[in-house]
């Protein structure tokens, strides 16, 4: 069974230990519990956002949070508040609050895109996504320095909060990388209750135990689940629902599995989106080279969106613009144009790479899984789920004044609950002082 951190709190932080600490041995049935860490500083003059719960653990880097006045209510739509590393990579009893706006900032080094692989990861086995496929390198997710144990395994443990309708519900999953890739150990909780628990019995065959909560005749039932999934992915599949209890798992879980689906991680490649494109489907890809296709789509399907695409781009583009286009070539291909309000039209292809960055990202932030290449929770509504769009490397080549443009567009399209954003940064001063933006300062924990 894992044994998730002894405190169930969700504040800021996340710290890295000392490189010379060895990773804890993996025992077959868990990866043991890290030690405590102190807790996180908050910046003065700065709150922890309401949306995250106060009873969480952990410490590690400065964390500031803007919130804007009159915000901070929790959200019916369920989203992630909390990731937790407890031993992943580089990354050592860690833990990171999640906003509806959250900028990792840190140098180089310092762990912003294992963060960010982690969620993905994470989002992937919510989705049903088997272990081998979401790992295809299990091996260099253990940290460095981790020592095998007796029977040479080694592993990882990374967790997340999801709050929403039901609480906040913390999810802690053990993997075993070596001598073979794994789940050992999963734990899914609320209110303190243990809701989901299973572990590696008998290492010969490719099942966990797994018990959950029944609260009926019997206060648990038990029964294997496959060792390359995700449990709490699979208990809608294999819980009843006939007791209370059985109905409170399966709202942890549903809850949980919602959280993590319908995320976007998307890195903007400025030399795909200087050319032209053929028509396809018109969902946006993670690079967003097709970014051309994307504009003849929305411009004709969503004029009001496409408005605030053209006000944006007006404010974080060199010289006026009046107008985003799409115009066919005679080859069946589309290319983008500025329209400058004055006859000239400008080929995105002239842009600079932070130009094209922007209005890719702008774009994202303004459109949803109808759009984007993600696969949404067909079974839920849209109005109760959020898409999270992961950005590794959000302000590259962007001055300040475009990263704060997106920074504030984000707050504003994430204040109607359907968008989250966490991205990583080399340098968050540009970020200060606007209101609903979680900085997280990885260097301040150390490494």
């Amino acid at each position: 069974m894992i044994m998730p951190p002894q405190s169930s709190s969700v504040q800021s932080t996340s710290a890295q230990s000392s490189p010379a600490q060895s990773s804890p041995a993996l025992p077959q049935s868990a990866l043991p519990s890290p030690a405590p860490v102190p807790p996180a500083q908050v910046s003065p003059g700065l709150v922890p956002p309401d949306s995250v719960p106060p009873d969480s653990v952990t410490g590690g880097p400065a964390v500031a949070v803007a919130v804007p006045p009159g915000e901070g209510a929790r959200s019916e739509r369920p989203g992630v508040t909390e990731l937790r590393l407890s031993a992943f990579a580089g990354h050592r009893s860690a833990a990171f609050p999640l906003g509806p706006v959250t900028l990792l900032a840190g140098s180089s080094g310092s762990g912003k895109s294992t963060a960010l692989r982690a969620y993905e990861a994470l989002a992937r086995l919510g989705g049903g996504a088997g272990l081998g496929e979401v790992f295809p390198d299990p091996v260099a997710c253990v940290p460095e320095r981790a020592r095998p144990d007796a029977q040479r395994r080694r592993g990882f443990r990374i967790g997340c909060t999801a709050d929403g309708p039901e609480g906040p519900v913390r999810l802690d999953v053990a993997v075993q990388a070596e001598p073979e890739l794994r789940i050992v150990g999963e734990r899914l909780t609320s209110g303190g209750q243990v809701l989901l628990e299973t572990a590696l019995r008998d290492p010969s065959r490719p099942v966990v135990q797994a018990a959950w909560h029944t609260a009926g005749s019997a206060p648990v039932t038990r029964g294997p689940l496959p060792d390359d999934r995700l449990g709490t992915a699979l208990l809608p599949l294999r819980v009843a629902g006939r007791t209370e209890g059985q109905r409170r798992v399966l709202a942890a879980a549903e809850q949980t599995v919602v959280a993590l689906r319908s995320v976007f991680a998307c890195d903007p490649r400025p030399e795909p989106m200087r050319a032209a494109v053929r028509l396809g489907a018109g969902r946006l890809l993670r690079g967003c080279g097709n970014l051309a296709e994307v504009l003849w789509r929305t411009r004709t399907e969503c004029g009001r969106r496409h408005v605030q695409l053209v006000a944006a781009a007006h404010a974080g583009c060199a010289g006026p613009v009046a107008d985003l286009l799409a115009q066919p070539l005679d080859d069946g291909r589309v290319r983008a144009l500025l329209d400058r309000g004055d006859g000239v039209r400008t080929p995105l292809g002239l842009l600079g790479d932070g130009e094209l960055r922007y209005l890719a990202l702008a774009l994202v932030l303004m459109t949803g899984p109808g759009v984007l290449e993600v696969d949404p929770v067909g079974e839920v509504p849209a109005a109760l789920q959020s898409l999270t769009v992961l950005a590794d490397g959000f302000d590259r080549a962007l001055d300040a004044r475009q990263a704060g443009e997106l920074a504030r567009l984000a707050v504003r399209m994430g204040a109607r609950g359907h968008i989250r954003l966490v991205g990583a940064v080399s340098d968050a001063s540009w970020a200060a002082g606007v209101a609903g933006v979680t900085v997280v300062d990885l260097d301040a924990g150390g490494r």
